[in-house]
């Protein structure tokens, strides 16, 4: 170097209050979207699995708390190790954390990443928990969270976006958590699936939502807490990335639910309710990754794809004969799988990377790298799911009795049920077997059009199959209403 010339180091970050607090803000959002799934699922299920099906998704904001503070944040954004898992002993129990120490390169405390990360960890095992309803202990269920948060989820998040790990360091893009959150809840959901077995009367019996308004009540509220899961993913509100990040949540969001709307008339001749819910909450998901890196017109095309590869995907519990009761399969794995590859076609190159999709001159090579990410995920939480469900099922049974199931999982498994009708007049008898004809106010839509929608779904019947996702699984001409 010659005498007198020096070089000034970039200045340090700064604590920044804006920053901090939008951060804060976006953590709160995501906290809400775990009650909010709570409802989604609830209004999905039948009367008597209400309560229990709120419970799995509100259980996991108590088990996945503690379990992050003690060794779940120190595990996923910790020092690599072997790019596989992460560990610095300050994040254990989140004791050694200056006040105001900085998450290293940005402009708020290592305390608010950590909050807001940890939204993410809650919500995930909580999504799971739509394809197992009806059919689960509770205590075996809290188990399974706490397992599976620990081997799969803590681990992946740390590959995904953790200093270091294997896919962060490859190049793959997930802007929020389509690897790390919904492909990874849609793997765990199938590989449980497949060792607990199907509901009792599942393709014969009508298993319809008992509360539509209250599916369309999660919808929004997970709509609304899903601009903090995404927009607030940079971190920071200084460059505009996030701002492109919130617009295209809700232009995904709004081209996916359309989609599935056209889908559903076009196939079964209905515009349904559940169908505009669960084609929004398609959206999101497939928005997720790739959000950060495509324009609004990108976030268009992807909304639209999603929303019908995720219409059509709900059908195929019935085809290869496996009780996705909630389609968690349908809408999670396969959107999170959509919008992820989608990456590899619609990235811009200039949003929140260079790189660039097939679309934009990439070529094949960012594909390439968001294949190897969703796939290893998928293989992983498909195969350790399944084992820890194999080992709980074998050890403590994770299926509650026949009649339990049959009679109801709320009043054994807790004691309670969702509606108190005693007040209402008249026995419980008379409210659980009353007649109803094709097209009453009892009915969803007419026979005519649940017969054809059965039979597009491959169950064969025309009384309809299961609470579904607005694919015309919902029975027209039920005999009496579901208790």
């Amino acid at each position: 170097m010659l005498p007198g010339i020096s070089t000034l180091a970039a200045p340090a970050p700064e604590l920044s209050a804006a920053n901090t607090g939008f951060m804060l803000i976006c953590s709160a959002l995501v906290m809400l979207m775990t009650p909010a799934l709570a409802f989604f699922y609830g209004g999905m299920v039948r009367v008597k699995s209400t309560l229990n099906m709120l419970m799995m998704s509100f259980v996991s904001l108590g088990i996945v708390t503690v379990l992050w503070v003690l060794y779940g944040f120190s595990i996923a954004f910790g020092s690599d190790i072997g790019s596989v898992i992460g560990w610095s002993g300050e994040y254990v129990g989140l004791s050694g954390i200056g006040l105001t120490e900085l998450w290293d390169g940005y402009t708020i405390p290592v305390y608010v990443f950590a909050v807001f990360q940890l939204m993410f960890a809650v919500i995930t095992p909580a999504l799971i928990s739509g394809a197992l309803a009806d059919r689960v202990k509770f205590s075996a269920w809290a188990l399974f969270i706490t397992l599976w948060a620990t081997v799969v989820y803590f681990p992946v998040a740390h590959w995904v976006w953790g200093e270091g790990g294997w896919l962060f360091e490859m190049g793959v893009i997930d802007f929020a958590g389509g690897t790390a959150v919904h492909i990874n809840a849609g793997a765990a959901a199938l590989g449980v699936i497949w060792v607990i077995g199907k509901r009792v009367g599942f393709a014969k019996d009508p298993m319809r939502p008992h509360s539509l308004p209250l599916v369309m009540l999660g919808a929004g509220l997970l709509w609304f807490g899903w601009f903090g899961f995404n927009a607030g993913s940079w971190l920071g509100n200084d460059d505009g990335v996030g701002a492109v990040m919130f617009v295209n949540t809700q232009v995904a969001t709004g081209s996916a639910m359309l989609a599935w709307l056209a889908y559903e008339k076009i196939r079964h001749g209905a515009f349904t309710t559940l169908g505009a819910a669960s084609g929004a909450v398609a959206g999101l998901v497939a928005i997720t990754p790739a959000g950060g890196s495509c324009s609004p017109l990108g976030a268009i095309a992807i909304g639209v794809i999603a929303g019908v590869l995720c219409a059509m995907a709900v059908g195929l519990k019935f085809r290869f004969g496996y009780d996705d009761s909630l389609d968690v399969v349908g809408v999670h794995l396969v959107g999170g799988v959509a919008g992820s590859l989608l990456v590899g076609l619609f990235a811009t190159g200039g949003v929140q990377s260079d790189a660039k999709g097939l679309f934009y001159g990439g070529g094949f090579e960012q594909l390439g790298k968001q294949a190897i990410g969703v796939f290893s995920v998928l293989a992983y939480s498909l195969v350790v799911s399944a084992l820890l469900a194999l080992v709980l099922d074998r050890t403590m049974g994770m299926r509650v009795d026949e009649d339990v199931e049959v009679s109801g999982i709320d009043q054994v498994e807790h004691a309670e049920t969702a509606y108190d009708f005693s007040g209402a007049g008249g026995g419980a008898g008379s409210r659980t077997a009353v007649p109803a004809t094709a097209g009453s106010p009892l009915t969803r839509t007419p026979a005519r059009v649940t017969r054809a929608q059965a039979e597009a779904d491959g169950t064969g019947t025309d009384t309809g199959t299961d609470s579904g996702t607005g694919t015309g699984t919902e029975a027209g001409q039920n005999t009496k209403v579901d208790a």
